[in-house]
């Protein structure tokens, strides 16, 4: 694991720089340390005639006690210098520099689905979220969501149900839920898997979130199956998200039918149009067994 004081780094430099955090974090990726390019990230572009060199040591402590202070409440950091940083998530443009986790990322992580739709659920749609995600944790894969109510509440319960791993990707920091409702969920998701966040813990929800908790969560599985969506939805994100990551999308014929979005998406390579739990298992053995083994860095 990268040394608090690496980690201390970034998180100091995604704060203070004046860099898109995209630039901070191809930085430190290029140099494989923060502390080795902190200086030049903290220079301002234009630095006065009496700039000079700067001791961060003082500011690097307190980034340090900061998150050892997470650590005690049970929020662990996860920077893209990390071990543990989610392989399949370094591989798509919107990797987040860093996560925070509740619980704990495994290795079974690696065969994930996210299992996604609407928030206001039909009861069909419900019954086929519980039927996917149980066929899903029978097979020993992890089901992702993103604990919004409907859609992503019945798949996490499901997998839940069934003794199963399921991780849940927020729109929040970890110092929140939201939904208010599925306080006691979260909990379990941690307790029982993981739930993750790539926003500071203190952040509440607020509307651009989401599309970026989409992308992590994309980003992390194997493929993406939206059960129920409507056509404004923001599901459809996450579809679009997933075919541009090279994931496979299931699509449920009723989204097809009732979308235009579904219907042009059907067409295209790399999706799938739904016919039940069987059928998923049997395409996603035929997706894993092209996936060859992630290296491991």
């Amino acid at each position: 694991m990268t040394s608090r004081r690496e980690q201390a780094a970034l998180l100091l430099a995604l704060r203070a720089s004046s860099k898109p955090w995209s630039e901070v974090a191809a930085a430190v990726e290029d140099a494989r340390s923060a502390l080795a390019v902190l200086d030049a990230l903290l220079t301002p572009t234009q630095p006065t005639l009496d700039h000079g060199e700067v001791d961060h040591s003082h500011r690097l402590a307190e980034v340090e006690r900061e998150i050892e202070a997470w650590s005690a409440e049970g929020i662990e950091l996860v920077t893209l210098l990390d071990d543990d940083y989610p392989v399949r998530l370094l591989m798509v443009h919107q990797r987040p520099p860093f996560i925070t986790v509740r619980g704990a990322l495994s290795p079974a992580d690696e065969q994930a689905v996210a299992v996604v739709g609407s928030r206001t659920a039909s009861p069909r749609g419900l019954h086929i979220t519980r039927e996917i995600a149980g066929a899903l944790t029978a097979r020993g894969m992890t089901v992702l969501s993103g604990l919004a109510t409907g859609i992503d509440t019945a798949a996490h319960l499901a997998a839940l149900d069934a003794g199963g791993r399921t991780v849940a990707v927020v729109g929040t920091g970890l110092r929140h839920t939201y939904p208010a409702a599925n306080r006691a969920l979260q909990a379990e998701v941690a307790a029982r898997g993981a739930v993750v966040s790539q926003f500071w813990p203190d952040a509440g929800p607020a509307k651009h979130h989401f599309p970026m908790r989409n992308a992590v969560m994309s980003g992390c599985g194997i493929a993406t199956v939206v059960v129920e969506a409507g056509e404004h939805s923001g599901t459809r994100i996450q579809a679009r998200l997933a075919l541009e990551h090279g994931r496979h999308v299931f699509l449920l014929p009723e989204v097809v039918n009732s979308t235009t979005w579904g219907h042009e998406m059907a067409q295209r390579p790399n999706t799938t149009v739904l016919k039940g739990p069987d059928h998923l298992l049997e395409v996603l053995d035929e997706l894993t067994a092209e996936i060859p083994e992630l290296i491991e860095f």
